[in-house]
């Protein structure tokens, strides 16, 4: 049985075949649904987005249309500077209170959005580059190349031995007591499987020896996808952490994650993570009462 994931939650349907109507987009902005975004902060209130107007200022891409086929759209404006206006708040925040339509929308608004501010030259020609297709491709002016999108996979994987204990490890650049998963993005020319074994075994010594695929997730901060497996290696006893991008490394049955989140002696990975939803999934049906804690990022 797969994740249920919280940022895979969409019912929007893409209707790609719209984008190459320019005529229908225009008619379809002056009726739809308009999110509000500065920079990688959306418009907001009371834990849901925040539809303004056809006159809103900034770039707009098409998302698509929701089960009533009314047409969504984002309106996007870079940001000036670290501040954002009052009522603006990043995905992190308000993903976990979206329903399936809204964090549809709002994970494509922010991953196509930053995509085209990350993007504003030719990769061929260096010469400028303009949106179009309604925002899922940038175009040159000068020698007419065609740029998509671009998504980073990246997996992300839950080390387990035989007893069925799992294996969390902490990034240096994390809080203090701030564990998760072992993650890490593809390498080219390397399948998920061979990235997996790779990157457990750098990280903490660890020797994969079989593995199962739990489901995938978008991560735009700013464009991965997650993809979920869980592994059981073969070296429970001689893991270490690699002393570079992990510094610490645990061991945790079911008892002893419950008694270290209660004292308060670990942090988990936010709700909205894949990380959250792989280790709930392995401490069963009262993840949710006995995981609580403090949520934490990078900083």
């Amino acid at each position: 049985m797969l994740l249920d994931l919280p940022l895979s939650r969409s019912s929007l349907d893409r209707a790609a075949h719209l984008r190459t109507d320019p005529a229908a987009l225009d008619e379809m902005w002056n009726r739809a649904k308009i999110i509000d975004l500065i920079g990688d902060r959306f418009r907001v209130s009371g834990g849901a987005l925040v539809y303004v107007g056809p006159d809103t200022p900034g770039e707009r891409y098409f998302l698509g249309l929701d089960p009533s086929r009314t047409p969504y759209f984002v309106a996007h404006r870079a940001a000036l500077g670290t501040e954002f206006p009052d009522g603006y708040e990043s995905l992190r925040t308000i993903g976990k209170d979206l329903n399936d339509l809204e964090i549809g929308a709002a994970v494509h608004a922010l991953a196509v959005s930053q995509w085209h501010e990350a993007h504003p030259r030719c990769a061929k020609c260096g010469g400028e580059n303009k949106p179009t297709l309604g925002g899922s491709v940038r175009r040159c002016l000068v020698c007419e190349s065609d740029h998509y999108p671009r998504t980073d996979p990246a997996i992300i994987v839950l080390v387990k031995d035989s007893k069925d204990r799992i294996l969390l490890g902490r990034q240096k650049v994390w809080p203090p007591k701030r564990f998760s998963a072992f993650a890490g993005f593809v390498e080219p020319g390397e399948s998920f499987e061979g990235s997996i074994i790779r990157e457990v075994r750098e990280e903490c010594s660890g020797e994969v020896s079989e593995m199962r695929y739990l489901g995938s997730q978008p991560w735009p901060f700013p464009a991965s996808l997650m993809i979920a497996y869980e592994a059981t290696i073969t070296n429970p006893d001689s893991v270490k952490a690699d002393g570079e991008e992990i510094e610490e490394i645990i061991w945790l049955d079911r008892a002893a994650m419950k008694s270290a989140i209660a004292s308060q002696e670990l942090l988990l990975p936010p709700s909205i993570s894949v990380a959250r939803a792989m280790i709930n999934a392995w401490y069963g049906a009262s993840a949710k009462q006995d995981l609580v804690g403090r949520e934490t990022w990078r900083n």
